[in-house]
């Protein structure tokens, strides 16, 4: 207490004093106290106001950072610390005033647990003198009078001032005491309120000034106002409860101050919010448009919730029983995936004994239909799964998730044996469309052509990184989808179907340029169908559910949506594909040997420093070699671009044929030459344990 007394009440005791000394009134000191405190405070107000409105304006690029990295806390982390860097925005900012409410709250304390001090002036010696006769009379040692020992003092100088004439300076202080009268409207505020008295009238209008200010601040503060029922409400009730218990417990003249800055902090939000009004800075009509769950939604969430949540431990019971031996293990992050592996689990069940456990984090996914008895299936929820992988214990452990070991989902704790096989989702360049040291924790990679050796090489040279097992494997899915397409033949359909099939990423193109693509595509005959990607339908569906609205007259006739991705049929039996800077353009054109139509939205870079490695990525170099690019200022000429590109497919196909030869290993054996690899391992991992 000396060093609060010290640094905070010794300056605030003067500002105190001197508010008494001009209204010669102990609660209209407070009162004034409390004013000026207010207006001293009233820039970092003013700052909280503006930090207030950043934090609002930026809610939808912090909910899509939290969306696009659904289920990696680490990677949020970065991405919302780097948002608000770029925003220039301050986790401090904003609780500024409370935050130096906490020493004035603690410096008035003292101040008003010792009067001799701070309002009547006396120095220490005599303070000293006068507390150890009060103790006297009171017949306790001057060490057991508590904080509240100047107050007693002062009490007993009023009560028996004969008792104190024989000290050194008494009569001065004697008459200060008799004159200062630490009271205000009949209600003493040195003392802490008591039931059945009339100080209980302090924790009372404590209590309303809050509820008065939460009421003001739901309605007009520029956080509070875009809360939820019950974040507003809960908050309100929390702070009336506290506001009345703050006053219960501490002297009425702190009481007094809370209730007078709760009531002056309602003018004060009023001027911050002309000085930097909300509306000038925010587009509340956009945010409007966002979906918002209701209370019903939210419960239906969490029962679902609490029933994945069971789902996924009985699940994991059964995948880490004893008697479950695991050998090869894939990992799907959800539904969609399955086609990324199912050339090689075909080729796996055909030529070899091996068991399959498949983990998907989608428990919608379509494996749990299989009726295959040698797969066995298993829902991870996020908890769950970052378990899972740390106690992974099998032979082969196969994904298509990059970033292994840097966020969530870690190397196993348990065996060092496991290997960690990466098989690519895409026909994309590692060190431009997955971060930096994506697969830097994998032990091997299956290669779609001799541009990932290039980059995995030379990405292991720059880093100073330890070689990996490389498998020239080839595209598995492209394998199927070539023969699918020589079995279907020319599509049938009369209308000219045009796909749009985008990134899910920031700046792709359903959330960048899709009303001017469908009206250039509008009034040329052709169907459209709109294939968002698997992720974006995962963690948008508010976005989807947007397009959905758009276009709801036209859907059904002109324009289809895409939300089921069970069957890549669309993409293969499209005339065009439009996209942006999605790997599906090279499965489309080198699967049918049409040309890719790409929109120049913001370039996709997933790693900010892909440049380190050489190697030109093929997403940028084969860009205007199996399309055309349009830039999005000409979107109204894409039906006419469309038309020149249906045309003229003819003039393509040797020309795609050649770089799909160049580009992509073992065409037809892709899956087979990455089964027989995964089966060869698992034999030599047999062998060294029977020896």
């Amino acid at each position: 207490m000396s060093l609060i007394n010290d640094l905070i009440g010794t300056p605030l005791g003067y500002l105190m004093y001197w508010c008494y000394i001009g209204v010669g009134s102990y609660g209209a000191a407070i009162l004034l106290f409390t004013l000026l405190t207010k207006i001293i405070l009233f820039p970092l107000s003013v700052i909280a106001q503006k930090n207030s409105i950043k934090m609002v304006r930026m809610a939808p690029e912090l909910d899509d950072i939290k969306r696009y990295n659904s289920g990696n806390g680490e990677l949020i982390a970065q991405e919302i610390s780097a948002l608000y860097k770029k925003e220039k925005y301050s986790t401090i900012a904003g609780i500024l005033p409370l935050l130096v409410q906490i020493p004035i709250i603690l410096g008035l304390i003292n101040v008003i647990y010792n009067p001799l001090q701070h309002l009547m002036r006396l120095n220490p010696a005599v303070i000293s003198e006068l507390t150890a006769k009060a103790a006297e009379l009171l017949g306790k040692a001057g060490q057991d009078l508590g904080y509240s020992g100047q107050i007693l003092v002062l009490e007993e100088m009023r009560k028996t001032p004969d008792a104190f004439a024989g000290l050194a300076d008494a009569a001065a202080a004697l008459r200060d005491a008799a004159a200062l009268h630490m009271d205000f409207l009949g209600i003493n505020l040195s003392v802490t309120p008591s039931a059945g008295n009339v100080t209980m009238i302090i924790p009372i209008l404590s209590g309303v000034s809050a509820l008065a200010l939460c009421i003001v601040q739901n309605k007009y503060n520029v956080l509070q106002e875009n809360a939820g029922f019950v974040s507003k409400w809960g908050m309100t009730i929390f702070l009336v409860a506290f506001s009345a218990y703050f006053a219960c417990v501490l002297p009425g003249g702190l009481g007094l101050y809370w209730t007078a800055g709760n009531l002056i902090s309602i003018p004060v939000l009023g001027v911050c919010n002309l000085i930097y009004n909300p509306k000038k800075y925010i587009d509340y009509a956009a945010m409007a448009e966002r979906h918002k769950e209701t209370p019903e939604e939210k419960t239906a969430a969490r029962i679902m919730k609490k029933k994945l949540a069971a789902r996924s431990k009985e699940d994991m019971r059964r995948f880490f029983a004893k008697d479950n031996q695991r050998e090869l293990v894939f990992y799907s992050e959800a539904n969609g995936f399955y086609k990324y592996f199912k050339g090689y689990i075909e080729h796996i069940l055909a030529g070899s004994d091996l068991t399959i456990h498949y983990v998907t984090s989608d428990p919608d996914d379509r494996i749990f239909e299989t009726d295959e008895p040698r797969i066995r299936a298993y829902y991870a929820n996020e908890k769950d799964l970052v378990a899972l992988f740390m106690k992974m214990d099998a032979d082969i452990f196969i994904m298509t998730t990059p970033d292994l070991d840097k966020y969530q989902l870690k190397r196993s704790l348990v065996s060092k044996q496991v290997e960690y096989i990466y098989t690519d989702h895409g026909m994309t360049s590692f060190h431009l469309m997955l971060r930096e040291g994506a697969l830097d924790h994998f032990d091997t990679i299956f290669l779609c052509g001799p541009n990932h050796i290039d980059e995995v090489r030379q990405t292991e040279y720059v880093y100073r990184l330890p070689q990996k097992t490389l498998v020239k494997t080839g595209f598995a899915l492209l394998d199927e989808l070539l023969m699918r397409v020589v079995a279907l033949g020319e599509p049938a359909h009369v209308r000219k179907k045009i796909l749009i099939a985008p990134s899910w990423q920031k700046d792709n193109l359903l959330d960048f340029c899709l009303d001017e693509l469908v009206s250039g595509l509008s009034g040329k005959d052709y169907d459209i169908v709109i294939r968002p990607h698997p992720e974006f339908v995962k963690r948008f569906p508010n976005k989807v559910e947007k397009i959905r609205e758009t276009y709801r007259d036209r859907l059904g006739k002109d324009i289809t949506l895409e939300t089921d991705f069970s069957s890549s049929e669309s993409i293969y039996t499209a005339d065009v594909i439009v996209t942006d800077w999605s790997s599906v353009a090279q499965e489309y054109s080198y699967t049918t040997k049409k040309p890719s139509l790409f929109v120049n939205t913001p370039m996709k870079i997933v790693n900010p420093n892909y440049e380190y490695i050489k190697t030109v990525p093929l997403d940028i170099a084969l860009r205007d070699e199996i399309g055309v690019s349009v830039d999005v200022e000409d979107l109204e000429k894409i039906g006419e671009i469309c038309e020149t590109l249906i045309a003229g497919k003819g003039d393509w196909k040797d020309r795609i044929s050649g770089i799909v030869e160049h580009y992509i290993y073992n065409i037809g054996d892709g899956a087979k030459n990455g089964a027989d690899y995964i089966i060869g391992r698992i034999d030599y991992k047999r062998k060294n344990r029977a020896s």
